[in-house]
């Protein structure tokens, strides 16, 4: 997508991890730009993220699209030199996540560091270079999306599980370094199935199973990660967890 925005200076949302409409990474740029935020999606494929683009500009946002990978330091550092163009960096999502479900003893070692390198790797490139530009900008907000894998361990998701935990680890590590420094770093589980494109098409059993609100609604979502975003930094969250009512825990 390469239509020119405003040049007006804007604060600015940088989502990493985007990907189909009916999706968390979205329905996050979706509930960013209509809180006035002017964003910038980040994710593989340039079709659809030039799809959400003019989705948020038909209803009034403005939104850039950046592809690219973010578990590449060189491309994030680049994008992150658009980012400055666009604005003032004030929030980025990482929302970026991959593995493969397998037994573990089909699991092969180029597997599981594909999914470390996507949601472990990528979490620190993309973090890192966030948290240049919010401490140059005196603050702001570093979000993390979890997972139930971030808490346990089990079959057959043996690699994201590893990869969900350290990831964990990093939002902790990042919230007690940066904290201090003006920076609200948190971490978000999503404990169930998320009502989106890539459930309904891989398991569409499953959603029939779940019911009514048996699924986590993108929009609910990402209406709890601006909540986190906007509190007071007298009373900051770390961690957070979602999910449905009807989900055992």
């Amino acid at each position: 997508m390469t239509t020119e925005l405003n040049t007006q200076a804007r604060e600015v949302a940088w989502i990493a991890g985007v990907g189909a409409s009916a999706g968390l990474g979205a329905a996050l740029a979706r509930r960013f730009a209509e809180g006035g935020f002017r964003v910038a999606v980040t994710g593989r494929s340039p079709e659809r993220l030039a799809a959400i683009v003019e989705e948020i500009r038909a209803a009034g946002g403005e939104a850039l699209a950046l592809p690219g990978d973010v578990s590449d330091e060189h491309a994030v550092a680049a994008l992150a030199l658009r980012i400055a163009e666009l604005g003032v960096l004030r929030v980025g999502i990482f929302n970026a996540a991959s593995g493969t479900r397998a037994p573990t003893l089909e699991l092969s070692a180029d597997q599981f560091e594909q999914a470390w390198r996507t949601s472990t790797l990528g979490g620190f490139v993309f973090g890192k270079q966030v948290l240049v530009s919010l401490l140059a900008n005196g603050g702001g907000t570093l979000l993390f999306t979890g997972a139930t894998a971030s808490l346990r361990g089990r079959p057959p998701f043996a690699a994201f599980a590893a990869a969900k935990a350290a990831l964990r680890s990093l939002s902790q590590s990042f919230a007690r370094e940066f904290g201090p420094q003006g920076v609200h770093v948190a971490h978000v589980i999503i404990d169930g199935g998320i009502d989106g494109e890539r459930l309904r098409l891989a398991s569409p059993q499953r959603v029939a199973e779940r019911g009514a609100d048996g699924l986590l609604d993108p929009a609910a979502i990402a209406e709890a990660y601006w909540q986190v975003h906007k509190q007071p930094r007298s009373a900051w969250s770390q961690e957070i967890d979602l999910r449905p009512y009807n989900e055992t825990f």
